[in-house]
């Protein structure tokens, strides 16, 4: 390690914060160095005792066979080291030949090399053994790997897979993918039409390059399948096999080059043997302690594990390591045939961090506290049969470490659990009376059904009228003296009083009678009904509380309706007015029980001209119909006593606000008609446009300002005019005739346009059609219309 003097500063003066940093950086780097130097001779120390052990050399020779095969391949050392380690099987040498590991490939190895190695591929694949030294994980190796395939491959993510011994594969590292579709692809069976699974029986490499054909073929990962159009899966060979696959997917679609496919097979030969130190437990102590708490589990007919905590940085358990494990355990962890002692827990079942053993372990670890899980099935094989069965898991600390213990239920456990849950979700319990010896035995539910202490005893059946209300004990005690006398099974309702709360209960009875027919026995069930009954008395108290209101509602509704129809005097006939052709229409909602604030008024001004009004009162009911009644007429007033049309909105609006209803809002157009100059001069509070049909074309007049009458104390109104032409036609409406939900009311203005502009709807009595064709099956709202026609001039 190097290090360099600081210089001294004056006296007074701050250090160099910026060189001291430089220097630690610096004596970080190498430090940093020096471990990797000593990681990278550890490999090649343990590659030279491999080829010692092979060979019989010595370990000089083992080196110059190691560096001879790395100078014939083109490897660096620490590339030939980690080839070597990956391949450990001894191959019987060829006269000749010098022996040498398994899975090396080059001159004097015996196996062709398939195609040469570029240069720079040589070196990527040099740097990536120097990498792997600092690797200790699988998932740091599908970092590692995809950190380096990236920039040259263009690899998006990589998957590492290792064959389990019942043929199925488990996903031991990954990097690039998503923790949900890692933990959904975190074991796949031995099924056919996985590329992975193929790689692997076959002892080649898969490489699949067309999407549209891939995907027929094989069932590929992904969420969806296409962010990854390209794919290699590659298998590792380690002593001869290949027992790991390592998947490199990619987002861009194409094949992989000759170059890519070099790159890639060496890449599998450096990380075999990083993978083989992966699959090696972690050595434990071996002395007697061990071997005994080990003896003692192979011995229980149960399946159990002991394990102990491994602490973070942070000091948060991170793992647990399996001290002793019985063969069952195994089994219910999916891992069948494996030994368990030694390894980590999230080592081979990574998924049980996120189930509710790992967080009961923690927690028992923690507090102390016993853990035992809810009921789970497992299938297992029993005489050759696949069959599932039911377990729980136990968990108790033992000093440092945990016990954690599967129990099997039998059938009577189950019946037993099935009888309680029933008992409880249906709040009730049996009862049995012995008439011989006169004992009694309740079940659990029938001492929580009649609040009485377990500790004081079941009741017998003669005093179980006393603990009904003093109204319902006679039908009880009738009802017991029938069923023991003769034998007559009985289902009566009573009420008992139980901290100062009464309860309803149904008992049901039967007796069981010897061979000569006498009662013996009486087997009863207890039910409490009081959840029930109160259900049912709020029912009736809440169907007559809704009789009563649409009694009321019907009232208010038939007042309203007379109100309006006093108010609202509607002309069976068109009417001429100011020289115009006037034809109104309202109609009701056929939906709910109030009557709406919408009206119109159609009437003659003292100058022969015509007012024209139409309005819609927010609200139903009679509060609705007065405050339409009030600006109806006030505003007919108003006009008629010469108020501009912007006056009178102005007035109708403080109206609104000084009203009793202060909240009360309406919505109103307000048009005067000069038929000298058949000049319409027309204001608007917040509501729609008339529309105006001229020449078969339809168009909303544009709209002044207005803002709705009760919504501000300074509102602002304006007035617009229109020149009516002879054939013209001019309809003001209310918004009930043009908004019917879901449908917007946009779509509703543009579908009365297309209708008023429509053939054969401009003659004498068209207002009728008109509104059979807006309106719906099911109005929610009332419709008022106020049909305008200018008569045409007629020809001399």
């Amino acid at each position: 390690m190097t290090s360099e003097p600081v210089t001294p500063t004056q006296a007074g003066a701050a250090p160099d914060l910026v060189e001291l940093a430089k220097i630690v950086a610096r004596q970080r780097a190498e430090l940093d160095r020096l471990r990797d130097q000593a990681a990278m001779s550890a490999v090649v120390e343990r590659a030279t005792g491999a080829e010692m052990a092979l060979t019989g050399c010595s370990a000089d020779a083992a080196g110059e066979q190691l560096l001879q095969r790395a100078k014939a391949a083109r490897h660096t050392l620490l590339e030939e080291c980690w080839i070597t380690l990956g391949s450990l099987a001894p191959a019987a040498p060829g006269p000749g030949e010098a022996a040498g590991p398994v899975g090396t490939v080059g001159p004097g190895s015996g196996v062709p090399e398939e195609t040469a190695t570029p240069d720079d591929v040589a070196a990527a694949l040099a740097r990536l053994g120097q990498t792997l030294v600092r690797v200790t994980t699988p998932h740091d190796l599908a970092r590692c790997l995809l950190e380096h395939l990236a920039p040259d491959l263009a690899a998006d993510a990589i998957m590492l897979y290792a064959r389990r011994p019942d043929g199925a594969i488990e996903l031991i590292g990954h990097a690039g993918i998503e923790d949900k579709l890692a933990a959904q692809w975190s074991q796949v069976p031995p099924l056919s039409g996985i590329a992975a699974l193929d790689a692997l029986r076959a002892g080649e490499p898969r490489w699949l390059e067309d999407f549209a054909s891939d995907s027929r073929r094989y069932l590929l990962i992904g969420e969806p399948p296409e962010q990854w159009r390209s794919r290699a899966w590659l298998p590792v060979t380690a002593a001869g096999s290949a027992e790991v696959c390592i998947g490199v997917l990619r987002g861009r679609a194409g094949s992989f080059t000759p170059r890519d496919r070099a790159h890639l097979r060496g890449l599998t030969g450096l990380c075999a043997g990083r993978l083989r130190a992966f699959d090696a437990p972690p050595e434990r102590p071996a002395d007697a302690a061990t071997d005994v708490v080990q003896t003692l589990f192979d011995a229980l007919p149960l399946a159990a594990m002991l394990l102990t905590p491994l602490s973070a940085a942070s000091g948060e358990t991170e793992d647990f390591r399996v001290e002793a494990a019985t063969a069952q355990a195994g089994d219910l962890l999916g891992r069948p045939g494996e030994e368990l002692a030694g390894r980590r827990l999230l080592e081979f079942r990574p998924a049980l961090a996120g189930e509710p053993l790992w967080r009961g372990c923690v927690r028992t670890l923690t507090t102390g506290e016993p853990y035992e899980s809810e009921p789970f099935a497992h299938e297992e094989v029993l005489a050759g049969i696949a069959a599932l069965s039911t377990y729980s898991a136990r968990v108790a600390r033992l000093g440092d470490a945990l016990v954690v213990s599967w129990v099997r239920h039998g059938s009577s456990d189950r019946q037993e659990q099935r009888l309680a849950d029933l008992q409880r979700l249906g709040n009730l319990g049996w009862a049995n009376w012995n008439l011989a010896t006169l004992e009694a035995s309740w079940s659990t539910q029938v001492f929580a059904i009649f609040g009485r202490d377990p500790a004081h005893g079941p009741v017998g059946l003669a005093g179980l009228p006393e603990l009904a209300l003093p109204e319902d004990a006679p039908a009880l005690t009738r009802a017991v003296r029938a069923l023991v006398q003769d034998g007559r099974a009985f289902d009566l309702p009573f009420r008992i009083r139980t901290s100062g709360v009464i309860r309803h209960l149904r008992l049901v009875a039967e007796t069981v009678a010897d061979m000569h027919g006498t009662p013996v026995e009486v087997h009863g069930v207890v039910q409490d009904l009081t959840d029930r009954r109160r259900a049912e008395l709020a029912l009736v108290e809440s169907e007559q509380a809704i009789l009563t209101q649409n009694d009321v509602l019907r009232a208010e509704r038939t007042l309203a309706s007379r109100l309006q129809h006093a108010l609202l005097p509607m002309a069976n006939r068109p009417v001429q007015l100011a020289g115009l052709r006037v034809e109104v229409a309202y109609l009701p909602a056929q939906s709910g029980v109030h009557v709406g604030g919408d009206w119109f008024s159609a009437v003659e001004l003292p100058d022969d001209g015509a007012l024209l009004v139409v309005g819609d009162v927010a609200g139903h009911g009679v509060g609705a119909v007065a405050t339409m009644a009030q600006l109806r007429f006030t505003a007919k007033g108003m006009v008629i006593t010469g108020s501009s049309l912007t006056g009178a909105l102005a007035r109708l609006n403080t109206l609104l606000l000084h009203s009793r209803d202060s909240h009360a809002t309406a919505t109103m157009v307000l048009a005067r008609y000069n038929p000298k100059q058949r000049r319409l001069v027309w204001a608007q509070a917040g509501h729609p446009p008339p529309l105006l049909l001229r020449d078969g074309e339809a168009r909303y007049l544009r709209r002044p300002r207005g803002m709705v009458l009760g919504a501000t104390a300074t509102p602002v109104y304006e007035e617009a005019e229109c020149r009516l032409e002879p054939g013209d036609r001019l309809i003001l409406f209310t918004d009930g005739l043009v908004e019917h939900p879901p449908e917007s009311i946009d779509r509703g203005l543009e579908r009365l346009a297309e209708a008023v502009a429509a053939p054969h709807t401009d003659g004498p009595g068209s207002l009728g059609p008109l509104l059979a064709r807006m309106l719906p099956d099911e109005r929610r709202d009332d419709v008022c219309v106020v049909d305008v026609r200018v008569p045409r001039v007629r020809e001399r």
